[in-house]
């Protein structure tokens, strides 16, 4: 599967990125690099910038957005789109928090941002990438100007806008143009930021702390709000995904590394006591 090629910062692009063309710019989120395509047996192959996953060994981390994608994709609407399927390798970001803490009840599991073709040899360009990822059912990143002149931008006086997905400013920008060049542009304050919200608390701790009435019963009005029953399993693996994409940072940051283990055992006993007072 395509292995999508290194960004370059402004000062290291080649001068002729600048020299004429127009932009997109586009939010830089604060994701983790993921990648797919559909194979022709119908499953989805994932990877990461380096790795490709079997389908019953995708980490932890990425779970909530490959159910996310598999639930959402629009397989028929790609197939009718192009002759060979696995042709097609889908990049995105695949949102969990790290530094930034979205808004994540409207921040989506996957915001794709490029599309490789086999059969062209190249990325598509902006525009198609955010029509073709509208037309299969995903989320693309937001894009907050198109079209500007490159000759007219200067990356040294530019000011990140503010983020689509939570009160606050954008980690950066991609410029990405369509012939395939981008580049990306960090936000100062994002770069100088390193804190982690580790913790040093047992995995029974952390559990008791993040599994609250208020975080189970909006997972179990989201269920039902998709017709499924708050049974004690699906209860249990969604909050479980849930957490995980909230709390990142706190369970699986540089400094703490949980035993999963005991956090799911202590997790499943909490739901099942919620299920019970339901």
């Amino acid at each position: 599967m395509k292995r999508y090629p290194p960004m370059s910062r402004p000062d290291d692009a080649p001068k002729s990125l600048f020299d004429g063309g127009h932009f997109w710019i586009q939010e830089k989120v604060d994701g983790t690099h993921l990648r797919f395509r559909l194979q022709e047996s119908g499953l989805l192959q994932f990877g990461d910038r380096n790795r490709v996953y079997d389908a019953d060994a995708i980490p932890t981390p990425y779970q909530h957005v490959v159910r996310h994608i598999r639930k959402n994709l629009d397989r028929s609407a790609l197939r009718s789109a192009v002759e060979n399927v696995e042709s097609v390798v889908f990049f995105g970001e695949a949102m969990y928090q790290h530094i930034i803490d979205y808004d994540w009840r409207r921040t989506p599991s996957f915001l794709g941002f490029d599309i490789w073709s086999d059969s062209s040899e190249r990325f598509l360009s902006p525009d198609r990438v955010e029509a073709i990822y509208d037309r299969l059912g995903l989320n693309h990143v937001n894009t907050f100007e198109k079209e500007v002149r490159a000759v007219d931008f200067d990356p040294h006086d530019y000011e990140v806008p503010q983020s689509n997905w939570y009160d606050g400013k954008a980690a950066g920008v991609v410029l990405r143009n369509k012939t395939g060049g981008r580049v990306k542009l960090l936000d100062g304050d994002f770069e100088a930021t390193n804190e982690r919200k580790t913790s040093e608390k047992s995995p029974k701790d952390l559990a008791r702390e993040c599994a609250t009435d208020r975080r189970f019963e909006r997972v179990a009005n989201a269920l039902e709000s998709n017709g499924q029953a708050v049974a004690v399993d699906a209860l249990f693996e969604r909050t479980f995904e849930t957490i995980v994409r909230e709390e990142h940072a706190r369970l699986f940051g540089e400094a703490n590394d949980i035993d999963v283990q005991a956090f799911r055992s202590e997790l499943a006993s909490l739901t099942q006591q919620f299920v019970s007072r339901r």
